[in-house]
C-alpha cells in the first residue's frame, strides 16, 4: 500500500500541470454546470406544475347570453367563441375582445365585461385551445405560461373580429381586455397588430421575468449551500433564465414569447394595467416592471387588498368605472370626466379622479 501510495504521489508530482488544469476545469466548469442543471431541473418542474390561484368560481357571476361562433386559430385549429351584442338601449361604442385567464373560459367575461356591454360595447369572447369547447392539438398541453399556441389563438380571434366588423361596415378598431395569461397573449399579439387600439391587462406578467422570480424564490428553499445562493451574480440568473427557456422549448415543444420584449417593440397605444396589491402569486412589482417599459399613454391601478385577479371581485364599481372610462376615451373616442388621462399616471383610490404620479398606500407609479 505504501508503494502504491508513493507511486500515485510521484505521478501527481510529475504531472502537476495537468492536475492543476483538471482541478481548474472542475471548479470553473463542471461544478457550475452541475449547479445550473439542478436549478434548471427545479425550475422546469415549476413551469410544468405550478398553477395560479383562480378568481373564477362556479356561481359567483351570471353568464351573459350571446351568439356562438366557431373560427380558426392562426394555425387552423378550431376555436369556440361568442359575440355578446351591446345593450340595445345605448348607442354602440365599439368592440372589445375578451381574453380569459388560464383554466377559465369565455363565460368569465361576464364578471369583467358586463358593465361594458351595458353602456354600449359589443364583446367578443372566446375559449383558448384546450379550454371550453375549443379544440387542442394532442401534442400540446396548455399551461399558465403564454406560448406561441395562444398567440395563434388570439391572432385568429382578431382576424375573426376584423371580418365581423367589416361585414357590418363598422370601424375595424378593437380593444382587448385580457386577464392574466390572456393579457400576456393580448400584449404579445398587439405589438405587431395595429388593429388593436387599446388594451386593459389585469394581472399581466412576462414569463421570462416571472420564471426568474420563481427561480430565486425556490432556490432559497432548495439550495443546500446558502452562501452560494446568496452570492450568485445577476448575470448568473439571466443565463439561468435563458438556459431554462431553451430547455423548456425543447421539453414542451413550444416557444415562450416574452411580454417584456413585446412591450418594448410596441408602437404607442393606450394601456391600462391592473394588479392586486396583495397578489402573493405574482407580486405587483412584476407588473410595475412591464408598466415602466410600456409606451405612453398608459395608466396603472393597484387594487387595494386584492389578490391575484381579485380586483374586480373586491372593487366591482371602481373596476367598472376605470375600464369603461378607459375604453370610452381610447376606443370610442369619448371624453369623459372620469377617464384616465392620456399620459403615464397612477390611479389613487382616495379621489374620484386620476391622481398625479404620487406614492400612496394603494397606488404608486411604477
Amino acid at each position: 500500500m505504501e508503494t502504491l501510495g508513493w507511486s500515485v504521489y510521484e505521478v501527481l508530482v510529475r504531472n502537476w500541470a495537468m492536475v492543476a488544469i483538471g482541478l481548474t476545469v472542475t471548479i470553473l466548469v463542471i461544478v457550475p454546470a452541475l449547479i445550473l442543471l439542478k436549478y434548471v431541473r427545479i425550475s422546469l418542474n415549476i413551469m410544468r406544475s405550478t398553477k395560479p390561484p383562480l378568481s373564477r368560481g362556479p356561481l359567483d357571476y351570471e353568464r351573459l347570453a350571446g351568439e356562438t361562433v366557431r373560427f380558426p386559430a392562426y394555425d387552423g385549429l378550431e376555436l369556440h367563441g361568442m359575440i355578446i351584442h351591446a345593450s340595445p338601449n345605448r348607442p354602440r361604442r365599439g368592440l372589445v375582445l375578451f381574453a380569459h385567464e388560464f383554466c377559465s373560459d369565455m363565460h368569465s367575461c361576464a364578471r369583467y365585461c358586463r358593465p361594458l356591454q351595458e353602456v354600449g360595447y359589443d364583446v367578443f369572447t372566446f375559449n383558448f385551445r384546450g379550454h371550453g369547447e375549443s379544440e387542442c392539438d394532442p401534442a400540446y398541453t396548455p399551461r399558465q405560461w403564454i406560448t406561441d399556441r395562444e398567440l395563434h389563438d388570439i391572432r385568429g380571434a382578431l382576424a375573426f373580429a376584423s371580418d365581423w366588423l367589416a361585414q357590418r361596415d363598422l370601424p375595424r378598431q378593437v380593444g382587448i381586455f385580457g386577464i392574466s395569461r390572456g393579457a400576456c397573449a393580448a400584449i404579445c399579439e398587439a405589438a405587431g397588430n395595429e388593429q388593436v387600439t387599446a388594451i386593459v391587462c389585469d394581472g399581466v406578467y412576462s414569463t421570462d421575468r416571472t420564471i426568474e422570480y420563481f427561480m430565486r424564490r425556490w432556490a432559497y428553499i432548495f439550495a443546500k449551500v446558502r452562501v452560494i445562493y446568496e452570492n450568485h451574480h445577476p448575470r448568473f440568473w439571466m443565463f439561468l433564465r435563458w438556459s431554462l427557456m431553451q430547455v423548456a422549448r425543447h421539453t414542451f415543444r413550444c416557444s415562450f414569447p416574452s411580454v417584456a420584449k413585446a412591450i418594448t417593440r410596441m408602437k404607442p397605444r393606450p394601456m391600462l394595467f391592473i394588479h392586486g396589491q396583495r397578489d402573493s402569486y405574482l407580486p405587483v412589482e412584476l407588473s410595475r416592471q412591464l408598466y415602466a417599459l410600456a409606451p405612453q399613454p398608459k395608466a396603472f391601478w393597484v387594487a387595494p387588498k386584492a389578490k391575484h385577479n381579485q380586483a374586480v371581485v373586491l372593487h366591482p364599481e371602481r373596476y367598472a368605472e376605470l375600464t369603461i372610462a378607459f375604453f370610452d376615451r381610447h376606443l370610442a373616442g369619448l371624453q369623459t370626466p372620469s377617464a384616465p388621462p392620456a399620459t403615464a399616471c397612477a390611479l389613487d383610490d382616495n379621489t374620484e379622479r386620476p391622481a398625479t404620479p404620487q406614492p400612496s398606500a394603494d397606488a404608486r407609479p411604477a
